[in-house]
């Protein structure tokens, strides 16, 4: 492929089908514990931290795991990381059958099964080596709308589970054992694509030197970070505050990440036509408003409803608009190493965001606070984006000595 072109060819397309597929079952696997977790509480007995720490264990572990996961695709590519991470994930699916019964062990299958979180760092490259760079902002968005796998868990985990508490499980681990040998035979890596020399922390320290990385990391933090947050907490806190059923509180939160997967391509849509850091600002004022109206402790129906379903949406879009503006400014060959730091730091962000939440709650008997404090969080993002990231100029293909004379600081 001439990466000059400017219609993608039927290989990219393939491979973006392949890498959302992909992205959308390690997703689901990443997010089976939240939408049981009150199940969980209950039959072991947890508090309302613990809970919130059982949920959040895959997403902190999942994060992390992008940064070698994203430096390592772009030394082996995504043929091979692709089927390789999707089929060690059955593993710890297959182990949450035998460890339902132990808070502990429950804890290790948690950290293990946070390797389903890191195929977002090998879909990135991927999808952005394959496709133009007038392209990138969409095709990048619809890759991302495998976040929607956070929503197929949290609609049919709970209903699978009601006809077998093991059959959620075994429904997932076929589905990831089935895509991983496609994926091994329609995935390909592209022809011409630069593959790095240096030693893996050579790599990842190159990456990390850019002052774009923890620029777009912190952004990311706030827009994906929060996205992961409601994925994981949202039933939860439905229930307790709300005093919803869990089906229905698993329900309500899939049409909440739903909604999420839907904008995350306008973002990126957005971001091809106006500077994504413009797109991001406006996404993040938004939710920065809506998070306070939610602070009041609305009525569910209709403006609690309506209330998180627009957060939603700024949240998703922000998301696609984010890493529309990583695939401008990073040369080619670092985009894995970037997207698994930026990806990191992004689902670290909805590491935290639930502890505090389950802690406030425990304390105060409120998430008023928790609102409060998203608020802040978005709008601090809003100003930076606004006020720092439209200096960044849109770079083409992300050739290298634009993307050090733009963005790059020391550390």
């Amino acid at each position: 492929m001439n990466p000059d072109a400017k219609t993608p060819t039927a290989a990219a397309y393939r491979n973006l089908v392949m890498a959302t597929i992909g992205f959308t079952l390690t997703f689901w696997a990443w997010d089976l514990i939240a939408p049981l977790g009150s199940w969980y509480g209950d039959r072991l007995g947890l508090s309302s931290f613990q809970q919130s720490f059982l949920v959040a264990v895959p997403v902190i572990v999942g994060s992390l795991g992008r940064i070698p996961a994203g430096a390592l695709t772009d030394k082996y590519g995504a043929k091979l990381m692709f089927p390789l991470v999707s089929a060690l994930t059955i593993v710890p699916v297959l182990l949450l059958i035998v460890v339902k019964d132990s808070y502990g062990l429950m804890l290790v299958v948690g950290f293990l099964l946070g390797l389903g979180g890191t195929t977002f760092a090998i879909g990135i490259p991927l999808v952005n080596s394959w496709f133009p760079p007038e392209k990138r902002g969409l095709a990048l968005g619809v890759f991302g709308m495998g976040m929607g796998g956070v929503a197929l868990s949290g609609y049919f985990t709970p209903r699978i589970a009601k006809h077998g508490e093991n059959l959620p499980f075994l429904v997932v681990a076929v589905a990831l054992a089935v895509y991983a040998v496609l994926a091994a035979v329609l995935i390909t890596d592209r022809p011409d694509r630069p593959v790095p020399t240096a030693s893996l922390a050579t790599r990842l320290g190159s990456a990390g030197r850019l002052r774009v990385t923890w620029e777009l990391s912190a952004l990311y933090a706030i827009g994906f970070g929060g996205i992961v947050a409601f994925g994981v907490y949202l039933p939860t806190y439905l229930k307790n505050w709300y005093e919803l059923d869990p089906t229905d509180a698993g329900t309500k939160a899939a049409g909440f990440a739903l909604v999420t997967v839907v904008f995350r391509p306008l973002g990126g849509w957005l971001s091809d036509r106006v500077h994504p850091a413009i797109v991001t600002a406006w996404a993040l004022g938004v939710v920065a408003l809506l998070a306070v109206v939610q602070a009041f402790d609305p009525e569910l129906n209709p403006v609690g409803t309506i209330a998180l379903l627009i957060m939603a949406a700024g949240l998703g879009t922000a998301s696609g608009s984010v890493f529309a503006l990583v695939s401008q400014v990073t040369p080619q060959a670092q985009v894995g190493s970037v997207t698994g730091i930026v990806g990191a730091t992004g689902g670290l962000g909805g590491f935290v965001p639930p502890l505090v939440m389950g802690g406030i709650y425990s304390a105060k008997d409120s998430y008023s606070i928790g609102f409060m404090l998203l608020s802040d969080l978005a709008l601090a993002g809003c100003v930076y984006a606004y006020g720092r990231m439209r200096g960044i100029r849109p770079d083409g293909d992300g050739a290298a000595p634009e993307a050090t004379k733009v963005t790059a600081g020391t550390s």
